[in-house]
């Protein structure tokens, strides 16, 4: 079949769901343009800042659309890339932006509470405090899947017959490193400009793009020729400096410049599929087992992850963007635009690995990052883009997917460590739980146990991840319900995939679970990959149950309208 064919279809479909069931989730929610959002009310210069609405979905889609919608829809084309297609398609439009959606309302409408903050009003303190271990052990694996993937991008060296020696790939990799480098100064400089002259519309955008071009071009002249070891400590000191540095002055301003990164390689895509429309070598289906992944249920949804739905997101809709949105009327391309845009992305990466393909269906060799890259970077050659130029910019974007999610996490993980901690008078709270809620300390210690399991390598973290992400989810959609009951909403649509997602998660852990058991078992494991794999596993499962169980009691006891709406 034709690629731009496809393209075209999930275009049309995805388009057709944020216009129609979009619009009709925030008309039965209740959308209301004159209510003073959060970010007013509680504006403090450093995480309630009031933003242009197109802003909020730049940083937004910038911190949702990361390693997983590429990766993960890529991996998954070993069952074929019509389940693949049909998954993104149905999970993102009922699943992922719903739920997406779903926390940026619910927070908005709270004062721009974190998710845990909204369990602990609706399901209890004891429910927030367990979700709350959840997402920092969650964030945990994404900080050590996508740094790994960051380093193991901006490597100059590979191995061969033993000897470490310069890859091919050294400069355009090595370019991309700094370019990464050169976007952080950038993009504070674009912060201080922001915070001086205030620039909205085509100002904004200019700033952007002179900001933008200047690090590309900069970095590369400037190519670094470090190994992996040494970007992972620096991916690790800029997620430092993300985490704790106020919005405007870093995370909003790089997630501005990094869409603009977006749209080019995504349009490239577009073009090059438009252009070459390329068949999709990739098989149809190739069965309901498969050798290197397992089974299709539940693994095909599992490995899918962001590009179809993500509990990852509910955590940025909830702990950042919720507290930016400058009016209500934004929170439906902020929350449903930008996770159906990702999905359009992980159609797009599908499409790439398809082309990439084999006439006979054998897949591109590489890692997923690498054909993407490849693929797109061949499509810019196309239009006479130098081949040094497009192997820099598309080693840049596909990186950038994972740094923008990466420097997103950290802060949430921060956030989710102090707020584990934390009580309702900090002034007169003990030492240890003032240390515990510090933000520097509280940074460091989350960075620290990341760095650690970022030393297994994004392939072993991966399942877990997976899996971890979709359940995370449904914990989001259980929390919604309640929300929605008490506040007098509709919450019909939430029920489908809240139970499908609960059945494929915890299927997907407790094969999990039983694979790092027989290799204990068979004395091939070691305790930094399937030990430590096994311990989060049993954690996740324990604490993802119990908080199943409190959500259902919770919603059992809770009454319809008990709390007035603020429609």
């Amino acid at each position: 079949m034709n690629t731009l064919v496809i393209v075209l279809i999930a275009a049309v479909c995805l388009a057709a769901a944020y216009a129609l069931y979009g619009r009709w989730l925030a008309k039965t929610w209740g959308i209301d343009p004159k209510a003073v959002t959060p970010a007013h009310r509680f504006q403090d210069g450093k995480d309630y800042v009031p933003t242009d609405g197109w802003t909020v979905f730049s940083h937004q889609f910038s911190s949702i659309a990361g390693a997983g919608p590429v990766t993960g829809a890529i991996q998954a084309a070993a069952f074929g890339w019509l389940p693949v297609l049909l998954w993104i398609l149905i999970g993102g439009i009922f699943f992922g932006a719903v739920t997406d959606f779903g926390a940026l309302y619910a927070s908005v409408k709270n004062d721009g509470k974190s998710m845990g903050l909204l369990i602990e009003k609706y399901i209890g303190k004891f429910g927030r405090k367990v979700f709350l271990l959840f997402c920092w052990l969650f964030t945990l694996l994404v900080i050590a899947a996508f740094a790994d993937m960051v380093a193991g991008t901006f490597n100059a060296y590979e191995v061969v017959d033993g000897v470490t020696q310069l890859s091919a790939a050294a400069k355009p990799n090595g370019a991309a490193g700094c370019i990464s480098l050169f976007f952080i100064v950038f993009a504070m400089l674009l912060g201080l400009i922001q915070k001086k002259f205030h620039f909205t519309g085509w100002k904004e955008i200019v700033a952007g793009l002179v900001c933008t071009v200047a690090a590309l071009a900069l970095g590369m002249l400037m190519p670094i020729t470090l190994g992996k070891e040494a970007w992972l400590y620096i991916t690790f000191i800029y997620i430092f400096f993300a985490a704790t540095l106020p919005m405007w002055l870093l995370k909003q301003p790089r997630d501005f410049m990094t869409t603009f990164m977006f749209v080019g390689m995504i349009v490239g895509a577009v073009l090059g599929l438009l252009v070459a429309h390329p068949s999709m070598n990739l098989p149809v289906y190739t069965g309901f087992d498969n050798a290197s992944l397992g089974t299709l249920f539940p693994i095909l949804f599992v490995t899918v992850a962001c590009g179809a739905v993500s509990g990852f997101h509910s955590l940025v809709s909830s702990g950042t963007s919720s507290k930016t949105v400058d009016n209500e009327k934004d929170m439906l391309k902020v929350g449903y635009g930008a996770m159906v845009t990702e999905s359009l992305l992980a159609v797009l990466a599908l499409c790439v690995a398809g082309a990439a393909a084999a006439a006979d269906g054998t897949p591109a060799a590489g890692t997923p990052f690498q054909i993407f890259s490849n693929g797109v970077a061949g499509f810019l050659e196309m239009f006479g883009v130098p081949v040094y130029v497009a192997q820099c910019f598309m080693t840049m974007c596909v990186s950038a997917l994972a740094l923008t999610s990466l420097d997103a996490v950290a802060r949430i993980g921060r956030m989710s460590f102090q707020e584990l901690f934390s009580v309702d008078d900090m002034k007169n709270a003990e030492g240890w739980r003032k240390l515990l809620c510090n933000t520097w300390f509280s940074t460091i210690v989350t960075l620290v146990f990341g760095f650690i399991l970022a030393k297994i390598g994004y392939s072993n973290i991966w399942p877990l991840f997976g899996s971890a992400n979709q359940l995370l989810s449904a914990l989001v959609l259980a929390t919604l319900c309640v929300f929605l009951k008490v506040t007098g909403r509709s919450n019909k649509m939430l029920f489908p995939p809240l139970v499908i997602m609960l059945c494929v998660t915890f299927t997907a852990l407790v094969q999990r679970l039983i694979a790092l058991c027989q290799a204990v078992a068979a004395g091939s494991a070691t305790f930094l990959v399937e030990g430590l794999q096994l311990i989060i596993a049993v954690l996740l499962i324990a604490l993802g149950l119990t908080i199943v169980v409190s959500s259902v009691k919770a919603y059992m006891s809770s009454k319809k309208d008990a709390e007035k709406a603020n429609a």
